[in-house]
């Protein structure tokens, strides 16, 4: 007890595995309770039963044993893993299971095997069962065969593999053991239940007394076939189908169709083994075959005989038998013999099949000639025979060899061949008789019905009737148009008797079925036995039964043909006829005067037909009658040119308006060639003749007119006809033109005396050139050099054209025909161009004793032999299919030792396949396939070479050929690594190009699964590249079906190998595309159409309304639009007609309570979980069947289609019914949101932006209905389109995150909120980063409650991400915690819990930076420019690394959207008309600044209409497009839309976007449209800025003056815009920022100098400066220049020149506040210098290099308070702790300070004694400057630099005196630096007129300065004073030069003439002196009334300076 007591504590799987049997036994009653309670297939449970099954059945203790076998029953049948466990399972079971006595253990053993077939693993269990056959033990092979046959009882056929069973039966009926043979009899008789007498063949040799009781068995069994009634767990459909029909009683009608089809599908052939015959012949046996005695050659045949009669014959090399039988049936005398040879050869095709397609060829030529025999069994055997070969090969294939014959002078073999192809007939189906093989055997067959031999007749007669019977009457029709009616009818007759091959099996129901459904039988039961009724046949075939089929049952196909079919048959009338038909429609006037002799008379005779003719209606015109009253005499004799302009004029109404058949063309076509050249009526011949070319069909009429223009001798008739003949080729297209017909005149013309005819005949061949292409060419190779040059000239303008789409002649004919004409052309291509070219037949010189040759021991003899045929291929040129011997010859060297041979041979195929041309295509079999095999070659080169001739054989042949039968497959089955891995390489190539494969490519896949495993590197890489062009063609499904045989180990591998092959795999190319001979170009304009709407629904971010919805209907149009340009498009819209009918109706279907329903069964488990890393084909599936009560059966076939094309359309469909089905949709919901997710993990980025732009729509729509989604709906999408935020691409990004934003609309954020913190787990960093800053989103436009579960636990997972190493990331992290922060403050501390030292010191570092763009809440409102990046990488640094710029932008405007988010969406909410396609899109730059190319020309828009009209001054760039109102009718997105495009990567782009923008700007009445934008315009702006300063500056590859083109324009538009106080004034503070960002570093970028005019270029950045500080809201400027001044100190990166700059623009603006006071908000600047004195403390400001920063901020100070006084400290109320504050401890300093000054006298005193000392520290300086400049100037080397230094010395220090340094020089050294300081001056003010003395000018030296202003900028009056005028001087100088007036915008220079014209020195001199008089007068006024204590000093100095200097200048102009 106590052991027991141990083992019962231990847990379920270690009892299971215990030495004790009790143990064991206890074990798996535990387990199997434990497997009944577990409700979930892939609960964890499971995994740990996995390795314990097998010991579960094979329990050496029986009892247990028996509880072990319940247990895994079970647990195979509840366990998702258990299908791991069949083979080790099953094998147990076979072993330990089925040799136990106990019925019940093999009972359970055998449910067990079942089970595992039910959870699809039939194939293993099989392979057990099989195996078990083999055991020693009878009883396990009895209960094996048992269990096999119950598996297929209740599984059946399809399920369970016969072949391997019925092969092993005829064994098990030789045991010794009775129960084996008894079990082995009844698993005979039910395979026989369902295969029928295809099981007779494989049984046929078992003892006759079995066979016997077989038979009894088997005629007992009941006719009907028998039903699967145990179903796999893929198939629950068909079971629920069954349990129905069960229910209701069985319906077996369906059933019966379903079983017939299946017994049908398994073929006899294919169950029996191959027998080898080859090793079995006769040893002497080629001996006796040419012996003398016919007895002895008749021993060897009937040894062969004997040896085909074989059903299956095993494949191999049967070259030489089957040339031995050729040989008796061509050559032998005795007919017995020649019989027999037949039937060996008929038992040769037949054991072969397929395999013997190879040697088709050979014989079919041989055996029709043998025709000739009249004995009745020889003809019959011969039959037999030549019936047998054609089913191994293809008519293609032999159509050559049968032509041949059909002219042949013998009766009989034309009548066998006839026969023959009657026979064959039946054996094709529409699509594999296609228009290109029936046309030549028809004009054949219609020679032959004239025949004089009746038999002959008869036999034409049946094969005509066969085709029309297998095509459609209508398919045969056009070549049957000279047949008359009697024939016609026998041709019908005989149509009715035919019965075609396969119409017995499954074709009766069809039958029944289709002869309702349409009015003529014939075609419809040609396509019976293929898809039962024409309704069914697949849409994929479009260009096959279904196109062909339909159309009879259309009554608007006939009558369209009606009019063909009456020109056909309309006989001549006779003269008199014609006169009274005429007189009944004409006047009689008319009539009598036609022929009079006065020409006015038969001029309005004329007259009176025209009108006739005009009124007449078509059915009552009598058109013959009409022409042969027009070639009445006079007729086209006519000499008078009115009359006869007006009868040409006339024929071609009549073609136009009347039934116009060729014998009526035929009276007048004669008088317009004779007319074609004359100079007045030649236009009138040429349109009646394009009229009759309508009428009659071009092709007809073109080789009438050319052959009678030729009978002439009038050459410029000859010209002109061909000249015609050109222009109506291109308008009417080039289908059906007789080439060689024309080819012949064309030759002629050629060779003609005159030059305009040889003229003409070039200019057609050029036109021919651009349908027919190269091979064109081939037909002149023999002309003169000179012309031959001519014609390539011509054909070189040709090149690289497409042929013009044609716009006649298509009217005529009725859809189907075009169609019909264009799969033609598809299907012959080049070919049929090929056929015209004349070919020699070189069968004769292939001589016997050549091919002796080339199969010579000695290899120089070999050489000889390939020598000789290369001279005489290449002296053919080109040359027909028969080649007698030869193939067989060369196919023999293929393999020979030498390898020179072999490639010598391998050129002399791609010689003959050149010459040969299509028609090589017979020589796939014996030829082509070996140049394969020498693939496996071990020299580089011979491969190499082989690849090459594949490659030409390929280009005549085309694929299908290649890829027929086994071939292939038997090649890559070859364990040959280089074979492998060039044929693997050469399909992927060839695979992705077609649109059809045959089936037998499926054979190829086992061996490129060995491939897959092959131990050769290379081979396994080709394999692995081929496999998704396999799965492209032959489906996922197959390929894993066909990875199911493979061994565990290998299927995993292969498995997960096809699953990414799938991700990667192509869609197959368009079938509707044409071939490119055919019409290249006419599929390009059908594709820009249908992809133009989703282009323009891309841009779209934020869909708060359904704006694509217009644009989705008028994409609509686009379709159909698209398919009228591609004739090869026709058919298929044809075919789909009726489809269109079905979809016309609601496509979302609205079943009740179907959603809960659904939520309860996955609550259950009933169903699986909508959970899944990447979907599983059981979710499709189950999603399928779902799906299909709530959508149509169409569109759920495109739904789940494999083609991404489809998803597309259908999702439009989904678009467009949208809206008013919006209930239905929420009615299924659940299962559209599930498919979209499945369209998630598609790689097919269209497909993706289609489903992204659907959901926006529905999100939208759902909104508006107040619904809210459901935990089940959100659960099943939400965490899949979360994935998708992390995509690559930007578009997808943007478009997801639009969805995510409405999410919160239609579900709880909360809720969002989880499931976002889920995708932050990504290890995907975009996914992060992109679900962190939503996250911050969410935060803030919902508070902190949003975070789940709670605050705390949320923000330490966000904070988690601070650390990340990714920077977007972090900074995204960063952005989400200082959201909760302005959400709860400093709380948020606590909640994110303990980071490390260096991410909370990055933390703090962004709330302290936001905290000044962040405004206290009770300032909100009054500041909301305010909202700024909030990130220490916002602020722009100069870095030599270029790559980190973008990244900071990124993460600067990312933070900048995220704060601004919430404002957006509330202005969305105020504001819903604004449409927001065209706003700045940050992302686009941000991820394309460097890339132009992927930004699309601007598109130019008239703004005319949008704003008044104004006279625009001619300017150099372009003008504005007029397409501008076609696009946009807004005017604010008409901006926003060239807004966007300044900061365009395109250089052009940007500048024509700023040129549109200046033509608003430069007029006063059109300026105000711009209000509201500006902001977004500068933002553009400096955006554009950084994108030079970045990328541009940096490319060497751009031009320079583009660049300098580009800066001017943004700085003239910057000009214009500050010249306009009102627009400059709503500019927020945080562009202001980025603009003087923008433009300081634009100065002190040191390459602007290295650009041609770069000085000027800085003294326009300048000048604007100065305006942005003026005209800008002040402030919000002086804000901006704080806030940029802390930045630039903060950064050490930057250039100290940088905030020395800043500063100066701050000094600036102090000098003016005196004027601006009154306008500035003080408590925003107080705000802004709190914040500077918080990151800068007194302390800190001192320690720094530079004390100018201290005493900036100090001097602004001092200027407030003395301007405010105390009530300066009334403008704190911004500052949240003033009492910390620093700045209101220096402000009550300042204040009281100045209230202790004595006045104003004091206050002015000491500004003196401050200038005094400053003087003196000057003037201690001034003597060594001076001194050293002075020398340079002495000095040769160095005179001009130190005449420049002085000059700019005495700029900057105006008052200094130079006279003690001049007092001791020499005159003439006076007046040569005097003279030297003028020519500077005057240089520089004629070069810079537009530079302002007042501006920013940087000197990239360390003396950079501000005019006006003193190096130290000290609060100094008099330095004030010396400003203002300078300043005023400035505008006085502007006002001179017309660049300021009262309006100035208004006569600014337009941005191309930036640069200003050099004035002359004189004129400048003299308007400085009267500029600075006036300045001075105008300084004085204005003192006069200022009132500012500082402004009112003495400027006594200063003026005084100004005059010493204006009278120094008058002395030196003296």
């Amino acid at each position: 007890m106590g052991d027991d007591s141990e083992w019962m504590k231990l847990p379920t799987d270690q009892k299971c595995e215990h030495k004790i049997w009790k143990a064991r036994l206890n074990g798996y009653e535990e387990a199997l309770k434990l497997f009944q309670k577990i409700e979930d297939e892939k609960s964890s449970e499971w995994g740990k039963y996995l390795g314990l099954v097998k010991k579960f059945v094979t329990d050496s203790n029986a009892v247990a044993q028996l509880k072990g076998l319940e247990a895994a029953l079970v647990f195979i049948e509840n366990a998702h893993v258990a299908g791991k466990t069949t083979g080790e399972v099953v094998s147990g079971v076979v072993g330990k299971v089925f040799n136990q006595p106990k019925a019940q253990a093999k009972e359970l053993g055998s449910d067990i095997c079942l089970m595992y077939i039910e959870i699809e693993k039939a194939e293993v269990v099989q392979d057990e069962l099989i195996k078990g056959l083999d055991n020693k033990n009878p009883k396990i092979v009895v209960t094996c065969i048992e269990t096999l046959r119950k598996a297929l009882c209740e599984f059946g056929s399809k399920i369970i593999t016969l072949k391997p069973v019925v092969k092993v039966l005829p064994k098990l009926f030789e045991s010794r053991e009775k129960a084996v043979r008894d079990e082995a009899k009844l698993l005979a008789v039910e395979i026989y239940r369902w295969i029928r007498d295809a099981l007779r063949a494989p049984l046929q040799n078992i003892n006759s007394v079995q066979l016997k009781e077989l038979e009894e068995e088997w005629v007992k069994l009941p006719t009907a076939a028998p039903k699967q009634t145990r179903f796999l767990r893929s198939q629950q459909d068909l079971k629920a189908k069954f349990e129905q029909q069960q229910a209701a009683g069985g319906d077996e009608a369906d059933g019966d169709d379903d079983d017939e089809a299946e017994v049908a599908q398994v073929d006899p052939y294919e169950l029996l083994e191959a027998v080898e015959i080859l090793s079995k012949l006769p040893k002497d046996f080629y001996e006796k075959i040419e012996a003398k005695k016919w007895q002895e050659r008749k021993e060897a045949l009937e040894a062969v005989e004997a040896l085909t009669k074989n059903p299956k014959l095993e494949n191999g090399d049967y070259g030489d038998l089957v040339r031995a039988l050729k040989k008796v049936i061509g050559k032998d005398a005795n007919v017995m013999l020649v019989a027999m040879a037949a039937k060996c050869l008929a038992g040769l095709a037949a054991g072969l099949r397929k395999k013997f397609g190879t040697y088709a060829g050979l014989v079919v030529p041989t055996i029709l000639e043998k025709f000739k025999e009249k004995k009745p069994q020889v003809v019959q055997a011969l039959q037999e025979a030549i019936d047998a070969v054609f089913l191994t090969t293809t008519l293609q294939n032999i159509s050559e060899d049968v032509l041949s014959v059909m002219d042949n002078k013998n009766p009989s073999i034309k009548q066998q061949a006839s026969l023959f192809l009657a026979r064959s007939f039946r054996h094709c189906t529409p699509s594999t008789l296609p228009k290109s093989v029936l046309k030549p055997f028809c004009a054949a067959f219609l020679k032959q019905v004239n025949d004089s031999a009746p038999e002959v007749r008869d036999a034409a007669f049946e094969a005509l009737g066969t085709a029309m019977k297998v095509v459609g009457e209508k398919a045969v029709n056009p070549f049957l148009t000279d047949v008359d009616k009697l024939k016609l009818d026998k041709i019908k007759e005989c149509a009715d008797k035919v019965e075609l091959a396969g119409k017995k099996g499954g074709g009766g129901g069809g039958e029944k079925k289709a002869k309702p459904a349409a009015k003529a039988p014939p075609p419809v039961e040609a396509l019976a036995k293929q898809s039962g009724a024409p309704k069914k046949a697949p849409p994929a075939k479009a260009a096959g039964p279904p196109k062909k089929g339909k159309p009879a049952s259309a009554p608007s196909a006939k009558s369209k043909k009606a009019p063909d079919t009456k020109e056909i048959v309309e006989t001549e009338l006779s003269p008199e006829v014609c006169e009274e038909k005429a007189a009944a429609v004409l006047p009689a006037t008319c009539m009598q005067l036609l022929d009079s002799a006065n020409w006015k008379e038969r001029l309005a005779s004329m007259e009176e037909f025209q009108r006739a003719v005009e009124q007449m209606d078509k059915s009552e015109m009598p058109c013959q009658a009409l022409v042969k009253m027009l070639a009445k005499k006079p007729g086209w004799k006519e000499t008078n040119f009115q009359v006869m302009q007006m009868k040409l004029h006339i024929v071609g109404l009549i073609a136009q308006k009347g039934s116009f058949s060729k014998t009526s063309a035929l009276v007048v076509l004669d008088g317009l060639v004779d007319k074609i050249g004359d100079v007045k009526c030649g236009s009138n011949a040429k349109e009646a003749l394009t009229a009759i070319g309508e009428a009659c069909c071009l092709p007809w009429t073109a080789e009438q007119v050319v052959s009678m223009a030729f009978a002439q001798k009038n050459p410029k008739n000859q010209a002109e006809t061909l000249n015609w003949l050109a222009n109506a080729m291109k308008e009417f297209g080039f289908a059906g033109i007789n080439v060689k017909a024309f080819i012949n005149n064309v030759k002629t013309a050629l060779a003609a005396t005159n030059p305009a005819v040889r003229t003409s005949a070039i200019t057609l061949l050029g036109v021919m050139y651009l349908y027919m292409g190269a091979p064109l060419r081939m037909f002149f190779e023999d002309e003169k050099p000179a012309l031959l040059s001519q014609i390539d000239a011509e054909f070189e303008k040709m090149q690289g054209q497409s042929p013009p789409a044609p716009i006649r002649g298509t009217k005529r004919a009725a859809p189907d025909e075009e169609g019909d004409a264009a799969e033609e052309e598809v299907d012959s291509g080049a070919g049929d161009i090929m056929d015209l070219l004349p070919r020699t037949d070189i069968s004769d010189k292939i001589t016997s004793d050549m091919v002796s040759k080339i199969s010579d021991k000695n290899w120089k003899i070999r050489k000889e032999g390939l020598d000789e045929v290369a001279t005489v291929i290449s002296e053919a040129k080109f040359i027909q299919a028969s080649i007698g011997e030869l193939p067989m010859a060369l196919k023999g060297r293929l393999s020979d030792s030498n390898k020179l041979l072999v490639q010598q041979t391998l050129n002399i195929l791609q010689q003959i396949a050149t010459a040969m041309g299509p028609s090589l295509k017979q020589h796939v079999k014996n030829l082509g396939i070996p140049v394969v095999t020498v693939l496996g070659d071990s020299k580089p080169n011979v491969r190499a070479a082989a690849l090459s001739t594949l490659n030409t054989w390929v280009e005549q042949t085309g694929m299908k050929e290649w890829l027929e039968g086994e071939d292939l497959s038997e090649e890559l089955k070859k364990e040959n690594p280089f074979l492998r891995q060039e044929l693997l390489g050469w399909l992927a190539e060839k695979l992705p190009t077609l649109r059809t494969v045959p089936a037998d490519l499926m054979l190829c896949v086992p061996h490129l699964y060995t491939c897959l495993e092959d131990r050769s590197g290379d081979v396994r890489k080709k394999a692995q590249d081929a496999l998704p062009f396999f799965m492209m063609h032959l489906g996922y499904e197959k390929m894993i079906k066909a990875a199911g045989k493979l061994k565990p180990a290998s299927k995993d591998q292969v498995v997960g190998m096809l699953e990414k092959a799938r991700a990667v795999m192509p869609a197959k190319p368009e079938v509707h595309v044409k071939a490119a001979a055919s019409k290249p170009a006419s599929s390009a304009p059908a594709a820009k159409p249908a992809s133009a709407p989703a282009r323009n629904q891309s841009p779209c971010e934020d869909f708060s309304e359904p704006e694509p919805k217009p644009d989705t209907k008028k994409a609509k149009p686009a379709g159909p639009a698209a398919k009228k340009g591609v004739v090869g498009k026709k058919p298929p819209v044809k075919a789909g007609a009726k489809d269109e009918e079905d979809r016309s109706g609601p496509i979302f279907i609205l079943v009740p309570n179907s959603k809960e329903q659904r939520i309860k069964e996955e609550k259950t488990l009933k169903i699986l979980k909508w959970n899944f890393i990447t979907p599983r084909d059981e979710y499709v599936e189950q999603l399928k069947t779902q799906m299909s009560t709530c959508l149509p059966k169409w569109l759920q076939d495109e739904l789940f289609h494999f083609d991404f094309q489809r998803h597309v359309k259908a999702i439009g469909a989904m678009i467009e019914h949208m809206e008013p089905e919006c209930e239905a949709v929420i009615g299924c919901l659940d299962l559209i949101l599930k498919w979209f997710t499945l369209r998630f993990f598609d790689t097919n980025t269209s497909v993706l932006m289609k489903a992204l732009e659907f959901l926006k729509l529905l999100f939208t729509m759902l909104s508006r209905k107040n619904y809210q989604l459901n935990d089940y709906e959100a659960s099943s999408f939400i965490p899949y389109l979360i994935l998708k935020v992390g995509e690559s691409k930007d578009g997808v990004r943007k478009d997801v995150r639009a969805i995510l934003t409405m999410l919160c609309k239609v579900y709880a954020a909360s809720k969002v909120f989880p499931l976002l913190m889920e995708g932050t787990k990504s290890k995907n960093s975009k996914q992060r980063s992109e679900c962190l800053e939503e996250l911050g989103c969410l935060i803030e436009n919902f508070g902190m409650n949003v975070c789940q579960p709670t605050p705390a636990k949320a923000l330490k997972d966000i904070a988690v991400h601070i650390g990340d190493r990714d920077t977007t990331v972090r900074n995204a992290a960063l952005n989400t915690v200082l959201a909760a922060y302005n959400a709860c403050g400093d709380q948020v501390f606590k909640l994110i819990g303990n980071l490390s030292e260096k991410e909370m010191s990055m933390l703090e570092e962004r709330i302290k930076r936001s905290a000044k763009k962040t405004p206290a809440a009770s300032a909100k409102q009054e500041r909301p420019q305010r909202e700024l990046p909030a990130n220490p990488s916002a602020t722009f640094l100069r870095k030599p690394a270029q790559e980190e710029v973008p990244n900071k932008l990124k993460i600067m405007y990312r933070t900048y959207r995220i704060q601004a988010r919430a404002q957006n969406a509330h202005l969305e909410q105020s504001t819903p008309s604004i449409p927001k396609e065209f706003q700045l899109d940050l992302d686009v730059f941000e991820n394309n600044h460097t890339c132009a190319s992927d930004i699309p020309d601007l598109v130019q828009h008239k703004l005319d209409e949008v704003l008044e009209p104004v006279m625009i001054p001619e300017r150099k760039i372009r003008s504005v497009s007029p397409h501008f109102d076609d696009i946009h009718n807004s005017t604010a997105s008409t901006i926003n839309f060239v807004i966007s495009q300044v900061a365009s990567g395109d250089i052009n782009t940007s500048i024509q976007a700023l040129a549109q923008i200046d033509e608003v700007l430069r007029q006063a009445d059109k300026a105000e449209a711009m209000s509201g934008h500006i902001d977004q315009f500068l933002i553009a702006t400096f955006m554009q800025l950084r994108l030079i300063y970045n990328t541009h500056m940096a490319d060497d590859r751009l031009d320079k003056k583009d660049i300098f083109k580009l800066y001017s324009c943004i700085i003239g538009n910057m000009l214009s815009l500050f010249s306009m106080e009102s627009l400059a004034r709503e500019a927020s503070m945080g562009v202001l920022k980025d603009l003087m960002h923008g433009l300081i570093t634009l100065m002190l970028d040191s390459r602007v100098e290295d650009i041609e005019d770069g000085q000027q270029l800085i003294r326009s950045v300048n000048l604007l400066v100065v305006r942005v500080l003026e005209k800008s809201d002040q402030t919000n400027i002086l804000s901006a220049l704080l806030v940029l001044l802390q930045d630039s100190l903060i950064s050490t990166a930057g250039s100290p020149m940088f905030s020395e700059l800043v500063m100066k623009c701050l000094w600036r603006m102090i000098r003016f506040l005196p004027q601006t006071i009154n306008s500035i908000n003080l408590d925003r600047i107080l705000l802004d210098v709190h914040n500077f004195m918080k990151v800068f403390p007194k302390d800190k400001l001192k320690q720094l290099k530079s004390d100018v920063p201290h005493r900036t901020l100090k001097t602004l100070l001092h200027t407030l308070c003395r301007l405010t006084g105390a009530k300066i400290l009334d403008h704190m109320s911004m500052i949240e702790n003033r009492n910390e504050s620093e700045l209101e401890a220096h402000l009550r300093r300042v204040v009281k300070h100045s209230a202790n000054l004595s006045g104003i006298k004091s206050d002015k005193s000491s500004e003196k004694g401050t200038l005094r000392s400053d003087d003196k520290v000057i003037k201690a300086k001034v003597s060594d400057i001076l001194s050293e400049i002075f020398k340079k100037i002495g000095s040769k080397e160095n005179t001009k630099e130190g005449l420049t230094e002085l000059y700019e010395y005495k700029q900057k220090y105006s008052d200094a005196d130079l006279e003690p340094f001049l007092r001791n020089t020499s005159q003439f050294f006076q007046s040569y630096v005097e003279r030297g300081l003028r020519m500077i001056e005057s240089e520089r003010e004629g070069k810079g007129r537009i530079q302002p003395s007042t501006g920013v000018i940087p000197q990239h030296s360390t003396d950079s300065y501000l005019p006006g202003s003193s190096t130290v900028p000290v609060s100094n009056n008099g330095e004030d004073m010396n400003a203002a005028a300078y300043y005023e001087r400035l505008k006085i100088l502007r006002k001179r030069r017309g660049l300021e007036n009262s309006t100035p915008e208004e006569d600014r220079p337009p941005l191309s003439s930036l640069r200003p014209s050099v004035a002359s020195s004189t004129d400048m001199l003299h308007s400085k002196l009267s500029q600075l008089k006036e300045s001075r007068e105008h300084f004085q006024q204005e003192q006069s009334h200022s009132h500012s204590p500082t402004r009112s000093s003495s400027p006594a100095s200063n003026l005084d300076d100004l005059k010493k200097r204006l009278e120094r200048i008058k002395s030196n102009r003296q």
